[in-house]
């Protein structure tokens, strides 16, 4: 099982590394330098999202999970990770995406940072595409959930990537809250 370690650096180490422990940081949203965030790119169905960088331990490619009985459909079972036993949550499921992504699939565990929950967690995307750092400017807080809302989203993030000898193409990122995701679940944890 190929592992991958996320540090504070945002760094991606290779598969004979050993995952070092998490950087804790007290504050809600961390970041790199003034007016930057960190985050986790990935893939479900055929669209981008996002998580804090430090919300997240490390991620590793899929392994066989092990399905509990009587639980809801989004709860897809249990791992053994280095001898923790961790929950997989299908993030697909969680959020009702039906979409089924596109070209090779190589669905990756985000391991959640202990620090949002007591228990280990992970989370099933379809895909992780990459560590980024966005500038503030980046992100439209505009179209992020309110209190009552049932959306957890903290913003939306304009990502902008250049092709040789062409112009510059921008997308769209849906940066998700998480620890509210997860806090809504949790007694089904």
């Amino acid at each position: 099982m190929a592992t991958y370690s996320v540090e504070a650096q945002a760094t991606i180490e290779d598969e004979s590394s050993v995952v070092q422990s998490p950087v804790h940081i007290a504050s809600r949203i961390r970041t790199k330098g003034a007016g930057t965030i960190q985050v986790v790119e990935f893939v479900l169905g055929n669209e981008l999202f996002a998580i804090d960088l430090f919300d997240t331990r490390e991620v590793i490619t899929q392994t066989e999970v092990t399905p509990l009985p009587s639980t809801p459909s989004y709860l897809k079972g249990i791992i053994d990770l280095r001898g923790m036993i961790t929950t997989i949550i299908d993030l697909k499921d969680l959020m009702h995406i039906t979409t089924e992504a596109s070209g090779k699939k190589k669905s990756r565990i985000i391991v959640l940072d202990r620090s949002i929950t007591e228990k280990p967690i992970g989370i099933l995307v379809d895909d992780v595409f990459s560590v980024t750092t966005y500038s503030q400017e980046d992100i439209d807080k505009d179209n992020s959930a309110s209190q009552k809302s049932h959306r957890d989203i903290l913003g939306v993030i304009r990502k902008k990537t250049k092709v040789a000898g062409e112009k510059d193409k921008s997308g769209l990122i849906v940066w998700l809250d998480i620890r509210t995701m997860i806090t809504k679940i949790e007694s089904d944890l």
